[in-house]
């Protein structure tokens, strides 16, 4: 997945969920996922080292494409990356994509977008990604399908070695939320959510498969858990999901300023 005009800046405040007020680079540079440097090398990197310090520009207000609480990230002066919009009649110019989060190692690239995650997921997917159990390639993919009383993000065909149709749902979670390597999923309670796997655990003995995809938005992670301290229904939810044959998965991506790609599988630990 790549953004376009994308430029850099620093976090000031966040007075809601859906605006921050950010300083803009009075010289913008448009930072592309090839420029300057390989994907994955902002993970645990020295971004700012990278790209250079440029003049600041007044302030401005963005639009944050992320209604978590993401205290963690946007902090004071936190470098961030927005995606300038190509709608002159939007009452924000730009849309925040992407935060500098200062960790033990260094700097760590995190995207906080929250509609990129499916999306990274879909192409994944699309490009030949197999699951586990999966017993050939897609035959089919689908999003946002109905089962039941939810709408899962994906849908998808393969044919088994009988010639038999394989059918599955796929929810996919975004991951924002890291300590010491360790991401976390939710960062505040999500009711909705909790559903969510328990309708996963009805397509399972439905006797499709099902699987909950916690796409992690940034490179290096040592391991994935539910926050049980943020919303321990929903990690009970997870476990017992588990338990009812839903597949968990967690995958880290390659970020950039410009752009995210799924990357490695990570261990989930519940």
């Amino acid at each position: 997945m790549e953004y376009k005009n994308i430029v850099g800046g620093n976090f000031i405040r966040r007075p809601n969920r859906f605006i921050a007020h950010c300083s803009l680079d009075s010289q913008a540079a448009s930072y592309k996922a090839e420029s300057a440097f390989s994907p994955g090398e902002f993970a645990f990197g020295e971004s700012e080292a990278a790209f250079g310090e440029a003049g600041v520009a007044a302030e401005t207000v963005v639009h944050v494409k992320n209604t978590g609480r993401c205290k963690e990230l946007l902090v004071p002066a936190a470098r961030v990356y927005l995606e300038k919009s190509s709608n002159p009649a939007r009452k924000t110019a730009y849309d925040l994509i992407a935060v500098e989060k200062a960790v033990k190692s260094g700097c760590l690239l995190v995207n906080m977008d929250s509609q990129a995650p499916n999306q990274v997921f879909h192409e994944a997917l699309a490009s030949g990604l197999l699951l586990p159990g999966q017993p050939g390639p897609w035959q089919q993919l689908r999003r946002e399908v109905v089962f039941g009383g939810s709408r899962f993000d994906l849908y998808g065909q393969a044919i088994d070695g009988n010639e038999d149709l394989w059918q599955a749902y796929i929810e996919v979670k975004g991951v924002t939320l890291e300590e010491d390597g360790v991401v976390r999923f939710p960062d505040a309670p999500t009711e909705r959510g909790a559903k969510h796997l328990k309708e996963l655990a009805m397509a399972v003995e439905a006797g499709f498969a099902a699987y909950v995809v916690f796409v992690i938005q940034m490179k290096g992670a040592a391991y994935f858990t539910p926050h049980d301290e943020r919303d321990p229904a929903f990690g009970g939810a997870l476990r017992q999901a588990a338990r009812a044959g839903v597949g968990v998965l967690a995958y880290d991506c390659l970020v950039t300023p410009g752009s995210m790609v799924l990357d490695a599988p990570v261990e989930v630990r519940l």
